[in-house]
């Protein structure tokens, strides 16, 4: 008989595709049988693209879409991200039990806001695993928040030294997610409600691999503090990335454009498929770009001067039909005077294809986990923009630990990061010293990342438990 796993992501595609390959991988390549459970309420473009054509994967994979809740009179414009995630999550969970209970599976894994499913399966005697879809230092962070949350009064940003985490680096206050900067705010209790919860879980599968993050791996598994709270079983599963894309005609001319390139000499800028800069921002680095003389391929969208995180319910809807579409919001003359050194691409662009292709030398990126993971197992040294969420504790970890990035630094006083900082940090990374010791770290780690997806590691140990648990 099949050991039979189901997956409840939250919504958002950063949350929705590591969980979907992981449940690819234990159907083709270990047997499983794969319920994949799908938040449709509010669903993107992207995610209705993306689930339309997973379904043909294998017979043993089973997509179930859940109703769509009505949240019209309990979400509003005014809401914080996280805010919205959890309180979609909560109505469009409320009909899961018989659901669950007609699957019957062995077992459940959440993710981060999906962890009302606990209580559920608590009745239903179907244990819970959770898979962390962030980095590690925002696991250690993650856990330690609720002593955090009763040891200190105030604000964590007005701390007078770093947060020390047991047994990790100290981590800035600056450096910390944007959802514990303000604790009165709804985000910030929604956050902490569900990462409260997650001792209570069977285990804690984390997409990264010991020998990326050793440090805190070892800490959550042997460090007093954590082992005390107690933390569940860990499970180091990655890297787990999107490992195909369908290419559309428009992907093909972008990968076409690269083909006419030299080796390594186009910096790939793509801020996450949520991300978005202000007017003045994308000003500032459409000019950065260009005083770089490098080449370049740009993932733009319209601006919005509200949020970082613009996009994040509406990606895959377009935003432009061409690059001509978006001139508008570009120094004038842009797009001509960089005609055939730089490529813009409205809204969306293959990223695993372009990070892949032997063209691409560096990657501008947000530091979103997934884009982190996608850029380290294609060997690609980064410049490290971070936007939103915990993706500015990514950036430090990225350039100060693991040594494959170097970060943009804002001036203090100035609302934007300017052309001329932007233009230095490029050429650093695609013709300087700098860049060439990032390159060969980048190198290694793609190795590094190679055998640790070869050797199974914590990814075994999870499915020798599974079949334990028919």
């Amino acid at each position: 008989m099949k050991s039979h796993v189901a997956f409840l992501p939250s919504p958002g595609m950063g949350h929705m595709i590591p969980l979907f390959q992981l449940a690819k991988k234990l159907t083709l390549q270990h047997g499983f049988r794969v319920s994949f459970i799908v938040i449709t309420t509010g669903a993107s473009a992207a995610q209705n693209q993306f689930f339309h054509s997973a379904a043909a994967i294998s017979p043993h994979l089973s997509i179930i879409n859940l109703p769509a809740a009505d949240v019209s009179g309990v979400i509003s414009e005014e809401m914080r991200v996280v805010t919205q995630i959890a309180v979609i999550a909560r109505e469009s969970l409320k009909p899961l039990k018989p659901i669950l209970a007609e699957l019957k599976p062995s077992s459940l894994v959440v993710d981060i806001f999906t962890t009302d499913a606990i209580d559920t399966c608590t009745d239903l005697r179907i244990p819970v695993y959770s898979f962390f879809t962030a980095s590690t230092a925002l696991l250690t962070l993650s856990l330690y928040l609720p002593t955090l949350d009763r040891e200190v009064e105030g604000e964590y940003v007005d701390l007078p030294a770093p947060v020390e985490i047991p047994g990790c680096r100290n981590m800035p206050t600056a450096d910390l997610l944007d959802q514990v900067k303000d604790r009165t705010n709804d985000e910030y209790k929604w956050y902490l409600l569900h990462v409260s919860r997650l001792p209570y879980t069977a285990g804690i599968l984390v997409n990264a691999w010991d020998d990326l993050d050793q440090q805190r791996i070892k800490a959550l598994t042997e460090n007093p503090f954590f082992k005390n709270l107690p933390t569940p079983p860990i499970y180091p599963v990655g890297p787990l990335i999107k490992d195909d894309e369908i290419l559309t005609e428009k992907d093909a001319t972008i990968l076409a454009w690269l083909d006419s390139q030299p080796r390594e000499s186009v910096l790939f800028v793509c801020l996450g498929s949520g991300g978005t800069l202000s007017s003045r921002q994308l000003i500032e680095l459409a000019a950065g770009l260009e005083l770089s003389r490098q080449r370049f391929l740009l993932v733009a969208r319209p601006p919005t001067d509200a949020s970082g995180a613009g996009a994040y319910f509406s990606v895959g809807s377009g935003g432009g039909e061409d690059a001509d579409g978006l001139s508008v919001y570009f120094p004038d003359g842009f797009l001509d005077r960089t005609r055939g050194v730089g490529l813009v691409v409205p809204a969306w662009a293959p990223q695993m294809a372009v990070l892949r292709h032997r063209s691409t030398g560096g990657f501008l990126s947000h530091c979103g986990w997934n884009s982190t993971l996608e850029s380290l197992v294609c060997g690609v040294p980064m410049i490290a923009w971070p936007l939103y969420a915990e993706q500015r504790m990514n950036a430090t970890m990225l350039v100060e630990e693991v040594g494959v990035a170097v970060k943009v630094v804002a001036d203090a006083e100035a609302e934007v990061i300017g052309r001329e900082e932007i233009g230095r940090v490029v050429r650093a990374v695609m013709e300087g010293e700098e860049g060439k010791v990032i390159r060969r770290r980048a190198g290694e780690l793609k190795e590094n990342a190679l055998k640790a997806s070869e050797n199974g590691g914590g990814l075994s140990r999870f499915v020798d438990i599974c079949h334990l648990d028919i």
